[in-house]
């Protein structure tokens, strides 16, 4: 049996040294940076992930008799989501796919009840935001004020530049990972392998509260057809839209299936909550299915789909329950941060970016009623 899971206490969340400043200071640099990565100030896009490669409609089916430490929040009991998906890369402009920096996988779950998070009064929704890595790599709020000012005074300006670094990134980030290493850094700039990314494990990297508890989520394959895809290299040398277009071409004629899995905290000094550089062991908590994302053959991405997700929506961990409210640093930061970002993408698009309560009327002109097919 897992050991048992730690309560949560106000106790294991410590602010650090000017901290507000230190966050407002981080969202005026993602503002200035949204602005340098284009041209048209009618067009700002999001300040980190701003290019999508699939997006897309599915459904979320929580497990029946999860025991009491997973009965929590939106896993509760069992129920059906539809959910609202967008999968992306980091950099806050638009890249050729080469530049390989690691993979975003987020959740928009729609008909969400309780008790919600400050500033998400009146939504439905719950949001989970997850990437190719388990930890988050900067290690703290003032370690991630040099490299953004550095990224946001390139922002959209010296492509060949970034495109020769990241070929030496992959080249560095291949041959440590080829000793067994992990290289956080070298993925940041580029140096993310050329893999498929539905085959790939996504991680929340920072815990949320569930219930009682902490916990930290990770969405992994699980239909055969995504097995095999996990760790399958890809070119995307060829074609800046390549990721765009191989999901394009799976989603096509394949559907897919991902476990949603739970990790809960069970020892605070292995598994703190202000570290965020700092992977939770699975020996102590092992990974633990709570629910089933299924997503049936459909368009994966269009520009009818962009306006719509990209222009349209935001995804936020504060977009959500109280019973799963963000933890730690990272999620402090990202309250503010994110919402700055909103406002002005919104007031650039001239429209108001607000939760969905259905996917109806998303794609009308779409079939979503395909079949899931796994050859």
């Amino acid at each position: 049996m897992p050991n048992a899971p730690v309560l949560y206490t106000p106790a294991v969340e410590v602010p650090q040294p000017d901290e507000a400043e230190t966050i407002a200071d981080l969202a005026a640099i993602h503002i200035k940076s949204m602005r340098r990565a284009t041209d048209d100030p009618h067009d700002l896009q999001r300040a980190q992930h701003s290019k999508s490669h699939g997006l897309l409609i599915g459904r979320l089916e929580v497990l029946d008799d999860l025991d009491e430490t997973l009965a929590q929040g939106v896993f509760a009991q069992a129920e059906v989501y539809d959910a609202v998906i967008r999968i992306s890369t980091v950099p806050g402009e638009i890249l050729p796919d080469a530049f390989g920096t690691p993979r975003g996988f987020a959740i928009k779950l729609i008909g969400v009840d309780g008790e919600r998070l400050p500033g998400s009064e009146g939504a439905t929704t719950q949001d989970f935001i997850m990437a190719n890595m388990p930890a988050f790599a900067a290690p703290s709020l003032k370690a991630m004020i040099p490299p953004m000012k550095g990224l946001a005074a390139i922002s959209g300006r010296m492509e060949g530049l970034k495109m020769a670094t990241a070929a030496v990134a992959r080249v560095t980030e291949a041959f440590i990972e080829g000793a067994e290493g992990n290289a956080p850094g070298w993925r940041g700039i580029g140096g993310e392998q050329p893999r498929h990314p539905l085959g790939e494990t996504y991680y929340s990297q920072v815990p949320i509260l569930f219930g009682p508890y902490m916990a930290k989520l990770s969405l992994a394959p699980s239909s055969a057809n995504l097995q095999r895809l996990t760790g399958q290299r890809i070119d995307t040398d060829s074609d800046k839209l390549a990721l765009r277009k191989l999901m394009n071409a799976h989603f096509e004629m394949q559907g897919g299936e991902w476990d949603l899995r739970v990790q809960l905290c069970t020892d605070l000094e292995a598994m703190p909550v202000e570290d965020s550089t700092q992977p939770w062991s699975e020996e102590d908590s092992p990974w633990r299915t709570v629910a089933r994302l299924t997503i049936a053959p459909q368009t994966a991405w269009s520009e009818e789909r962009s306006r719509v997700i990209d222009d349209g929506m935001s995804f936020n961990p504060w977009h959500g329950i109280a019973v799963h409210r963000p933890l730690g640093w990272v999620q402090r930061a990202r309250k503010p941060v994110y919402e700055a970002s909103v406002r002005a993408r919104g007031q650039s698009h001239g429209l108001t970016i607000t939760e969905p309560d259905s996917v109806d009327y998303l794609f009308a002109d779409e079939p979503q009623e395909a079949e899931v097919f796994y050859p």
